[in-house]
């Protein structure tokens, strides 16, 4: 799920300021500590490779809440849908995804710590290989 910076409901807006929320933006439930990440990624990463082997999905398994600073990022899920998120869009990536960059890009995410730490020592383990 996505939405464009500009849709976001304005909930309030004064001299100065302007509030915007999207509510039901994704469930945190279950999860303990979250962690903030900020990640550049060159056009032509993909994940498929990094992800081969990880908790017997080969995706991502961890949800993830995030802003898009600039480029455009596609997302496969387990069932072969695909996402787009581009610049100015606040997105949530529901476990079981693949990621590719289709132009350099840059997030801020917001993920379940312990859960995205496996994810994240895994790539690094693949790197090794």
């Amino acid at each position: 799920m996505h939405i464009a910076k500009d849709t976001v409901d304005v909930k309030m807006e004064i001299p100065g300021a302007v509030i915007r929320q999207r509510l039901n933006f994704g469930d945190a439930t279950g999860y303990s500590k979250i962690s903030g990440e900020y990640f550049t990624l060159s056009a032509g990463v993909d994940t498929t490779p990094l992800f081969q082997g990880l908790n017997n999905h080969n995706s991502c398994q961890c949800p993830h809440w995030g802003f898009v600073l600039k480029g455009r990022i596609t997302t496969t899920d387990d069932a072969g849908e695909q996402e787009t998120v581009q610049a100015n869009d606040l997105f949530y990536w529901p476990p079981g995804h693949n990621v590719k960059v289709d132009a350099d890009a840059e997030i801020v995410m917001f993920s379940p710590q312990h859960e995205h730490t496996h994810v994240i020592d895994h790539m690094i383990e693949k790197v090794k290989s």
